[in-house]
């Protein structure tokens, strides 16, 4: 395995791994930013008040994109199974 290979399979991984979380983490920020902007408006500082929406959408945000999250992080995993001859091989 060259150099080259693994900065190649280790880019890939970083890729996915943005790719599976974004969807999830823009959810979590859209909410919290909502929240606070509804706090500031109506001058409610309580820091929990933000929590539970937060994760309700999170959990729809899952249930939506769940499905395409699992179909790439499997197709990433058959992909890495089927570079193992060609890395051990060392082309």
């Amino acid at each position: 395995m060259t150099p080259e290979q693994v900065i190649d399979i280790g880019h890939d991984g970083l890729i996915i791994a943005a790719k599976l979380c974004a969807p999830l983490l823009v959810t979590a920020l859209v909410v919290g930013f909502a929240i606070s902007l509804l706090q500031s408006i109506t001058q409610v500082q309580e820091m929990t008040i933000s929590f539970v929406p937060k994760l309700v959408a999170v959990g729809i945000a899952l249930l939506v994109c769940g499905h395409w999250m699992i179909n790439e992080i499997v197709a990433f995993t058959n992909e890495l199974f089927a570079r193992i001859p060609g890395l051990l091989a060392g082309g």
